[in-house]
């Protein structure tokens, strides 16, 4: 076999395994995730992580509550962009049953603490540092939200940021009667 052929097929082979690594990437990161493991009409799946306080938060702890639960990052604008939003909210629907949850995946609580801080937030700020929530649920981009009724029933799943009129009627959705 000549060299230029040999040259071809390592080219041929080289671009092929590039060609499928490229592939399951896209695939994993972009059509895989765009179904979360958890369903609307499916119970929540429970878990427990430690707020910045250091205090435990258990989603079962919040049955006849409704549940508004976020995946957030300080890296992304969206997110930044509706936590005050969420916050004007949590200021009148916690009184009315509704409870938010804004998960942090992996980052430090350093980070987390200076982006509550400057944002004033005051609802839950669960850590989830090694990602396993957010494994569990099947999330993918982020902000991730799942609307849970009382009755602990993923009634939708929200992927994006949301205006706060997005917000609000959210919150009236997961309201107890």
């Amino acid at each position: 076999m000549s060299k230029k052929r040999k040259r071809l097929y390592f080219r041929i082979s080289v671009l092929s395994v590039i060609g499928i690594l490229l592939g399951y990437v896209y695939y994993t990161n972009f059509i895989k995730n765009e179904n979360t493991l958890v369903l609307e009409g499916e119970t929540a799946p429970n878990f427990r992580l430690e707020t910045l306080e250091g205090e435990t938060v258990e989603l079962e702890n919040y049955r006849g509550q409704g549940v508004f639960l976020n995946f957030w990052g300080t890296y992304c604008p969206p997110c930044e962009e509706e936590m005050p939003y969420m916050e004007n909210q949590y200021a009148e629907f916690q009184d009315k049953g509704v409870e938010i949850l804004a998960v942090n995946v992996g980052e430090s609580k350093l980070a987390v603490e200076r982006f509550v801080n400057r944002h004033k937030l005051t609802f839950p700020v669960p850590m989830d540092e090694n990602k396993a929530v957010l494994d569990r649920y099947g999330i993918g981009p982020l902000p991730t939200t799942f609307l849970i009724n009382e009755n602990g029933i993923v009634i939708d799943i929200l992927t994006g940021g949301m205006t706060e009129e997005d917000i609000r009627g959210y919150m009236e959705r997961i309201q107890p009667s």
